[in-house]
């Protein structure tokens, strides 16, 4: 069931009106019931995983709270890691791992080849196992105590707008709502229905049309160079940004109907102006959990120059595994390294280029240096992207050769100039810079908001028409979907 379908959007009315209706006491099993039949409608065999796994974490967390003994805290912990990542491996990484040594053991003449299973990725995977897992850690930790109602720790691991592609959750920010529903707020409902709209524009008008354009060079490599190459990738940073930011804005605005908050997963990251700004921005919910639970827990020696060059390598590992998490490729391996290695690169020049910009006077130009920070903030996130969008190494190499072949370059910009969905797209990108800094800088909402009636209805009515007419409505997935 995607968001972007009609039987969600029949969905989603009938549970509000449900969740509302009844009892109080009873509405956290309502949403465990809607939640476990929304996660059913991709392959309902795969509930069984959320079960296993919430199950399995809500055992440990109750044995980690009543145990005293420090190294038996630790042991139940580990045996939280041990199921959560080995069923991740098992179900994401198993072949990949497997045809990785095939490889070596062919080049090597062994004779021997480990076998390929036929899994079919369970929706969400990645996503509930890692909300799941922060759990224990934060129990272990002493962060919050382990939750005894046993059907709203599974609402936590389940809850349906976030289940399938986050925000990752804390349990510290959600299981309290759980505890605490709150009454119908028409307050919450425009507000839910006003973000759902958004992203709905982001991922149906201006997602699934770039798309189009990003799939034809990226599935047929060989057939394109030069412009074509580069406009596609850089399209693609936009795509994918509205693909996932809109279906963040959809899950957060289905919850705020219910009376629930989610996390901002995103903050403009399109302007940020250097790598570590923008993974500050970029789905945020992932970065501060591979932070949290990772990068902060990694050994390092305290001696000042060791203990930098193990920050280092710390970041490295932290981004490698990042990239991993996205999917079992060797692409996804090289697009985290690069954005590892260039964080570390970043931070160890980051006095130099301070003081080039204090020398050359640019610092007195803040419009120049912010212009000059996003154009290498984006050269480098393109650059990435390469290897995210490609469909094999192979193919990353190949796109990449032919980027900058511009032996066409006067033909290629003809038939793009006469592509209308690019051309559209592109001003639909322009509408979203102006409306997010607006926004940032007049809160776009209250502004509307403050208008009369009339013009206020006008306004929303008229915008629901534009998404309908110019949206791409052939329910195409969200890319996230496939982590």
């Amino acid at each position: 069931m995607l968001f972007n379908s009609f039987e969600y959007l029949l969905f989603l009315p009938v549970v509000v009106a449900l969740y509302f209706t009844i009892p109080v006491k009873w509405r956290w099993l309502l949403l465990l019931i809607a939640s476990y039949f929304f996660y059913m409608s991709w392959k309902a065999e795969y509930a069984i995983l959320i079960l296993f796994t919430t199950s399995v974490d809500y055992s440990v967390a109750i044995k980690i709270g009543k145990e005293l003994s420090k190294r038996k805290k630790k042991i139940w912990l580990l045996l939280s890691i041990i199921v959560n990542l080995g069923m991740l491996a098992g179900f994401k990484y198993l072949n990949f791992f497997a045809e990785s040594a095939n490889v070596l053991l062919e080049a090597g003449n062994s004779g021997y080849s480990f076998p390929l299973y036929h899994i079919l990725l369970p929706v969400g995977i990645s996503f509930f196992i890692f909300q799941s897992l922060s759990y224990t850690v934060d129990v272990y930790r002493g962060i919050r105590k382990p939750e005894k109602h046993f059907g709203k720790y599974a609402l936590y691991v389940s809850f349906f707008p976030q289940l399938v592609a986050g925000p990752i959750e804390r349990s510290t920010s959600l299981l309290p709502q759980f505890n605490n529903p709150r009454a119908f707020s028409e307050q919450n409902l425009i507000s839910g229905l006003k973000l759902m709209l958004w992203g709905f524009f982001k991922k149906l008008v201006i997602a699934d049309r770039l798309g189009m354009f990003v799939a034809l060079v990226y599935e047929n490599p060989a057939e394109h160079n030069g412009i074509p190459v580069l406009l596609a990738t850089l399209l693609f940073a936009v795509q994918l940004y509205c693909d996932f930011s809109g279906y963040t804005d959809i899950a957060r605005g289905s919850a705020r109907i219910l009376g629930y908050e989610l996390m901002i997963n995103f903050n403009r990251p399109l302007i940020a102006t250097s790598l570590r700004d923008f993974w500050n921005r970029w789905h945020i919910s992932l970065t501060t959990w591979f932070r949290d639970y990772l990068l902060y827990s990694l050994p390092y020696i305290k001696e000042k120059k060791i203990v930098q060059t193990k920050i280092y390598r710390n970041l490295v590992i932290t981004f490698l595994l990042m990239g991993l998490w996205h999917g079992a490729a060797w692409t996804f391996v090289l697009f985290g390294l690069f954005h590892g290695i260039m964080l570390v690169l970043e931070t160890i020049t980051e006095k130099p280029v301070d003081a080039f910009y204090q020398r050359t006077g640019i610092n007195k130009y803040p419009v120049l240096k912010k212009a000059l920070g996003i154009i290498y903030m984006l050269s480098l996130v393109v650059f990435s992207l390469f290897f995210f969008r490609a469909n094999s190494l192979s193919d990353s190499l190949l796109l990449l050769s032919n980027a900058f072949d511009f032996s066409n370059t006067a033909e290629a910009l003809k038939a793009i100039l006469k592509n209308l969905e690019v051309v559209f797209g592109i001003m639909m990108i322009i509408v979203l810079l102006w409306a997010e800094h607006f926004h940032a800088k007049h809160n776009l909402v209250k502004v509307i908001a403050s208008k009369p009636i009339i013009i206020r209805w006008t306004a929303y009515i008229g915008f629901i028409f534009f998404v309908l007419l110019f949206g791409v409505l052939h329910q195409e997935k969200f890319i996230y979907f496939q982590f």
